[in-house]
């Protein structure tokens, strides 16, 4: 039997049929199996962790399937609790995969520390917007006897307060400002002096006015 004649057999046309049903159940199954590890068409909504802690974020996180890695903190944030979520990537409402990665960065304990600039010396309209260009803010404006009308003092929470100290950012402040009742004060003895010089010059002057 020839290779032609083999090709009109029945068997022939067995064994093509069963190397088509072979072939068939051999793509079905690498389909499938893509599927299954490639979580096909599986879609999971990414929750809103926003103001989340951390152990809530790990049981929402564990429940879903989904895992998470922690970013640097960014600048502390008043409006949400310490340690808890102020960002998340995926945003929420996102669809995701099984076991997909959520990267989250949380609220820092507190503000960080800025050094407090040199303000002794300067008026205050200069120093109250160096200040507050910093992130700190003003408190309690005191005055003391001085020449000037300048920074005398820097006080934070009732204690000297040194230029080149690192104090939380928003912390208050508070100044203590020359009042210049001791420029007044020496101008009004410079007057009298001036004043009797002139007198002791012209002493018949003086006398006549009597």
């Amino acid at each position: 039997m020839n290779f032609f004649k083999f090709l009109t057999t029945r068997t022939f046309f067995i064994q093509l049929l069963l190397a088509v049903v072979v072939i068939i159940l051999l793509v079905f199954g690498i389909m499938w199996w893509l599927r299954i590890t490639t979580n096909h068409n599986q879609k999971i909504e990414v929750p809103d962790l926003s103001s989340m802690t951390l152990d809530k974020v790990e049981q929402k996180l564990d429940e879903l399937n989904l895992r998470y890695e922690i970013l640097d903190s960014a600048n502390y944030n008043p409006e949400f609790p310490r340690y808890s979520v102020i960002e998340q990537i995926p945003p929420a409402g996102k669809y995701v995969k099984e076991n997909r990665k959520l990267y989250l960065t949380l609220n820092p304990s507190g503000y960080y520390d800025v050094e407090v600039p040199n303000v002794i010396g300067r008026t205050l309209r200069q120093a109250e917007p160096t200040l507050v260009g910093m992130g700190f803010e003003i408190g309690e404006i005191s005055y003391e006897p001085d020449i000037s009308d300048n920074v005398l003092e820097m006080r934070y929470r009732g204690e000297l307060l040194e230029p080149g100290a690192e104090i939380p950012k928003t912390s208050v402040i508070d100044l203590v400002v020359g009042d210049q009742s001791l420029n007044r004060l020496f101008s009004d003895d410079t007057d009298s002096n001036d004043e009797a010089g002139e007198n002791e010059e012209h002493p018949e002057e003086y006398h006549n006015e009597f």
